[in-house]
């Protein structure tokens, strides 16, 4: 809000030099927010000091209140759901495998919340460059993407495109996770250590629905519907759905979670999936990636079912 003063000048020059910020010696960029006080982001939380320099414990309610800390607040929940975008676009490329153009990399990069969840993630040449895969350092206009391979050295990739590929597809699974461990290398998404689940002819063997994950109580059916939430999954006519896009192909995850009054006592059934036309196919039919994670979701939905404690005898 706008003070008007006798001295117009004289205010405008307080007003710029409390926007200004300066970074301190604790890496932090303080900006004034007036009467004293100062503020900082520093990743989620918003710190404040007062004049004498002392880091408070929380943020006065009256510097909390002013247009500074407004505008500090705003920011940081932007920088937090511009990082939740950032995750959940890359994670899409996994689960699609879909090759993602080297230039879109590039003006990606210099992003810390992009470079947060591509670097150390493994990619894998998609063009007709000759291939080659390793876990992602960098990328440069004129050298290509940078990656170490499972020699454990750097080499550049001339590849135009790039995929980043579910884990259940990916060669030398246990090679690159061990390296990984080795090299103490972090991912910003789940790659290599994802849970995956491989098709067997006993899985086959079934037809069209698994019964592995049925029988799974919940004393209420708005237990499992706050366990999907929390993991994600959204539900529709009593199934956890887990829609994946795979070889151009929709397909969708479907497990029974029950359809009662949510105060009601249900049980988890079968596991199935259905194509774009809600057609339900043959497990052998599913492909490698949408089976893999439609199992995923049905154990980590079954793993919260109430399981009764077996008494020593």
């Amino acid at each position: 809000m706008a003070v008007k003063t006798k001295d117009g000048g004289a205010a405008k020059k307080k007003s710029t030099a409390r926007t200004a910020s300066a970074v301190s010696d604790d890496g932090l960029a303080w900006v004034d927010a007036g009467g004293g006080y100062s503020l900082a982001l520093d990743g989620a939380k918003v710190l404040c000091r007062n004049a004498q320099g002392k880091r408070l414990g929380s943020v006065p309610k009256n510097v909390k209140d002013s247009d500074m800390a407004e505008q500090l607040f705003a920011l940081r929940d932007w920088l937090a759901q511009h990082d939740r975008e950032c995750a959940e676009t890359v994670e899409a490329w996994m689960l699609r495998s879909l090759p993602v153009p080297r230039r879109v990399l590039e003006a990606v990069w210099q992003d810390s919340a992009w470079r947060g969840k591509l670097e150390n993630a493994v990619v894998v040449a998609s063009d007709d460059s000759g291939g080659g895969a390793g876990f992602f350092r960098g990328v440069d206009a004129k050298k290509g993407a940078g990656v170490v391979n499972l020699d454990g050295e750097t080499v550049w990739l001339d590849a135009s495109t790039l995929a980043v590929p579910h884990p259940i597809l990916l060669e030398h699974l246990d090679d690159y996770r061990e390296l990984s461990t080795e090299l103490g290398l972090s991912q910003g998404i789940g790659q290599l250590f994802r849970e995956t689940y491989r098709k067997t002819t006993e899985h086959e063997a079934q037809g069209t629905a698994l019964k592995d994950f049925a029988e799974g109580k919940f004393e209420q059916l708005n237990h499992v519907l706050g366990k999907c939430r929390t993991l994600g999954y959204r539900v529709r006519g009593g199934f956890a759905v887990c829609p994946v896009w795979e070889k151009g192909q929709l397909v969708e995850g479907r497990f029974w979670i029950g359809a009662e009054h949510p105060e009601a006592e249900t049980y988890t059934g079968d596991l199935l999936w259905v194509d774009a036309r809600e057609r339900t196919l043959k497990i052998a039919d599913v492909g490698l990636v949408a089976f893999s994670e439609g199992m995923r979701m049905a154990s980590a939905i079954y793993a919260a079912r109430v399981v009764k404690e077996q008494k020593d005898e």
